[in-house]
C-alpha cells in the first residue's frame, strides 16, 4: 500500500496531480484541499490510498490524515466508490462531514453530484456509529439548517447557502433570514 508521497508537483489537472517522486511521476486523484497545497513547481507531502481494481492501480491524494481516514470510512458504504467519496470529501472539512453524519444532515451528501436520497440515508446510518462520538458543538442549530436547506432547494450549493446566511440576523426565524439572503444576493 501507498500510503503517502512526497514530492515534486511537474503537473496539474482538474482533478489531480502528477507528483515527481525520485524520478518517478505519479498520477494521484486529489481532494480539492490537497490540490490548494499542491502548487506545480514546489514539493508537497499527501497522504495516499491506493485503489486497487481488476483492471487498474489508481492514486487518491489528502491534504491531511484525517481526510484519507473519512475516505476509507466511506468507500465501506454500499454504493459508495473512490470518485463519489473523493466529490463528498472535496465539498467540506473531515470536521463539518463528521458533524453532518452525527447530526443525520442528509442535505449535505444529496447536495453533491452522484449522490442520491437512499445512499445519503446510507452514509449516515452506516457511519453515525462507526465514527463514535462526535463534538457538535458550535454547530448550527436546526433554525439554521432549516434556512440552509430552503436555499439550497432554491439552487444555491451547501457552501453558498451558508456564507449567504453568515450575513443574516440569527435570531431571525429562518423564512425572514431566506428573505435577507436573497435580497443581499
Amino acid at each position: 500500500m501507498i500510503a503517502a508521497l512526497r514530492g515534486r508537483v511537474i503537473a496539474r489537472r482538474h482533478d489531480g496531480v502528477v507528483l515527481d517522486v525520485g524520478g518517478v511521476g505519479y498520477l494521484v486523484n486529489a481532494t480539492q484541499r490537497a490540490l490548494t497545497k499542491a502548487k506545480r513547481g514546489e514539493e508537497v507531502s499527501l497522504d495516499t490510498y491506493l485503489h486497487v481494481r481488476e483492471d487498474a492501480l489508481q492514486l487518491y491524494g489528502f491534504a491531511e490524515h484525517a481526510e484519507r481516514e473519512l475516505f476509507e470510512l466511506l468507500l465501506s458504504v454500499s454504493g459508495v466508490g473512490p470518485k463519489v467519496a473523493l466529490a463528498i470529501l472535496s465539498n467540506s472539512t473531515p470536521t463539518d462531514l463528521r458533524r453532518a453524519i452525527a447530526l443525520e444532515d442528509e442535505t449535505r451528501f444529496v447536495a453533491i453530484p452522484g449522490i442520491g436520497k437512499k445512499t445519503a440515508q446510507r452514509i449516515v446510518l452506516e457511519l453515525k456509529e462507526r465514527l463514535g462520538p462526535v463534538d457538535v458543538s458550535g454547530q448550527a442549530p436546526v433554525e439554521e439548517l432549516v434556512a440552509r436547506d430552503a436555499l439550497v432547494e432554491l439552487g444555491y450549493s451547501i457552501p453558498e447557502a451558508e456564507r449567504a446566511l453568515a450575513g443574516t440576523d440569527p435570531q431571525l426565524p429562518p423564512e425572514e433570514r431566506v428573505r435577507q439572503a436573497l435580497r443581499a444576493a
